[in-house]
């Protein structure tokens, strides 16, 4: 068990010693007491420019029994992560069955694979080392692989974006995700900082760790495999059609990410009850990372402790939100579309961060009342602005842009200046009002005036906007029981973003973990 001891401020130019150090008199022990100290989290205070702080929680391991610890604001115990399954009794007739090998599909394989359950993967799109090839392949002007994109394959959506490891969910499940993070790959002080991330390169060589992992303990995953089709059954006897093969499945759990669109009609045709969702649609919004940073650390920036500065913005009137999401430090706007015909924008960072431009989503909210109120609505919409920001751009995936200046004089035009937009597949004048509904025109335009005086720089002229950004989350939710059975369909495990219970990587692994453990719950390993 270790002591942790937050809150610890020092300067920027002083070592993690002092925060140690700090820490120690707070607890009231002596350096002999203290068998190892090392940072647990460390944020930035910039609320003051003139005099930015660093921000520690401290760990320590001890010499000394913890009643030497003296009782004081800021301090805990943390236990080792883990978990502690209940397994059923019966052993499960034939392997589990996981569709989608993205943080969800991933951790609900490791886990099963951990306790000797030996699951069976079905993953639409290629391996990642093939799946980096054809994307790449499509940003150079290749044709785009609808099996094998950005949206789809090993490691999900999130494989090409920043890799953030941040999430608002409070599971103890959390810390076993990251620990098994780490296992795979994850740089131990990127899993110390307040906002951890791991980027693409890095990411991508940890989804292949892991499934390596999966693997060697028996699991087994199938590339370009997709479930066409399935029978969900609460006794054991379900099955799934995949590539012209019909495979047992006694537990299914769902994972396909928030764009199998061909998938969530199937469970709606096989009864399941699923209703609409809010999401957020808008654009890319990009800067110079050097006009971010000075935005937030002013004569601070640079500054070798501070890193790539990054932000968090948002602004509420009535139940409609405006706000930045996935942001990028030095990094690009990528083509992200999953369909012909559909134009589709993401935002993808290297681990370090290294790029001369910072990228984010700004987005506003929209629920069924501008979409509709039937389950497939939401899908409807996203498709239709697509399509559109498609034809916008003249086809070839080429996207519009707009730069901040003129959307906010309500006049079209593509006037660059010192930002050059970093869309692979190339940019096309446009006029944002053409692409979006009024009411989310409106929020984008109040977004960035707001936010602009926010953050010095953030609303400048030359500031590019690219459409469009459709894929924040799930437009639907598959309803789930008390045992994370689908509603309707006993034996089928919804779980991740797709399914509607997560927002982001490390949210969707934990939830994956659960559909893990309710299946293991029902069932016990297989005997043989």
């Amino acid at each position: 068990m270790s002591i942790i001891v937050s809150n610890i401020s020092i300067g920027l130019d002083e070592p993690f010693e002092k925060a140690a150090e700090l820490g120690m008199a707070r607890l009231g022990l002596r350096a002999s007491d203290i068998l190892e100290s090392y940072p647990v989290k460390v944020s930035v205070d910039a609320r003051r420019k003139e005099r930015i702080r660093l921000v520690y929680a401290v760990g320590y391991e001890l010499h000394c029994g913890e009643e030497r610890v003296r009782e004081a604001p800021g301090v805990s115990k943390q236990s080792p992560a883990g978990l502690s399954p209940v397994l059923g009794k019966e052993p499960i007739p034939a392997r589990p069955v996981i569709a989608g090998f993205g943080p969800a599909g991933m951790f609900s394989a490791l886990v099963l694979s951990q306790y000797g359950y030996r699951p069976l993967v079905l993953e639409r799109g290629a391996s990642v080392e093939k799946r980096v090839g054809a994307v790449e392949g499509f940003w150079r002007g290749g044709a785009l692989d609808p099996r094998t994109n950005v949206q789809f394959g090993e490691g999900g959506a999130g494989t090409f974006s920043d890799g953030k490891l941040t999430t608002r969910i409070h599971d103890p499940r959390c810390g076993y995700v990251m620990e098994q993070m780490v296992r795979f790959g994850l740089p131990k002080e990127a899993a110390r900082r307040a906002k951890p991330h791991i980027g693409t390169d890095r990411l991508r060589e940890l989804v292949r760790s892991l499934r390596e992992e999966v693997v060697r303990r028996g699991g087994e995953v199938r590339f370009l495999t997709q479930m066409t089709d399935f029978k969900a059954d609460a006794s054991g006897r379900g099955w799934v059609e995949a590539e012209g093969e019909r495979l047992p499945a006694p537990a299914l759990i769902l994972a396909v990410g928030h764009s199998a669109r061909d998938t969530f009609r199937l469970v709606m045709e096989k009864g399941a009850a699923v209703q609409p969702k809010p999401f957020s649609v808008g654009v890319r919004v990009e800067h110079l990372q050097s006009d971010i940073d000075r935005g937030l650390f002013g004569e601070c920036a640079g500054h070798p402790a501070l890193g790539r500065g990054e932000y968090q913005l948002s602004h509420r009137e009535g139940e409609r939100g405006v706000y930045t999401f996935c942001m990028c430090p030095g990094g690009v706007v990528v083509p992200a579309a999953s369909e012909e015909g559909g134009l589709v924008t993401n935002g993808m960072s290297e681990y370090a961060r290294d790029g001369k431009n910072a990228n984010s989503a700004l987005v506003v909210s929209v629920g069924p009342e501008d979409y509709g109120s039937s389950p497939w609505d939401g899908v409807a919409f996203q498709m239709e602005l697509e399509r559109r920001a498609f034809r916008m751009g003249g086809g070839a995936f080429c996207a519009p842009a707009q730069t901040a200046g003129l959307f906010l004089e309500g006049k079209p035009g593509l006037t660059l200046g010192r930002v050059e937009p970093s869309y692979a597949l190339g940019t096309s004048p446009c006029n944002l009002e053409e692409l979006f509904p009024p009411q989310v025109t409106r929020m984008l335009r109040e977004g960035l005036r707001r936010f602009g005086r926010k953050l010095p720089g953030f609303a400048a002229a030359d500031t590019v906007l690219t459409g469009a950004e459709t894929r924040t989350s799930s437009p639907l939710r598959i309803l789930r029981g008390d045992t994370l059975e689908a509603v309707g369909l006993p034996g089928l495990y919804p779980c991740g973003e797709g399914a509607g219970y997560a927002g982001g990587i490390v949210s969707a692994a934990v939830d994956g973990v659960r559909a893990a453990e309710a299946v293991m719950a029902r069932w016990a390993p297989p005997k043989d």
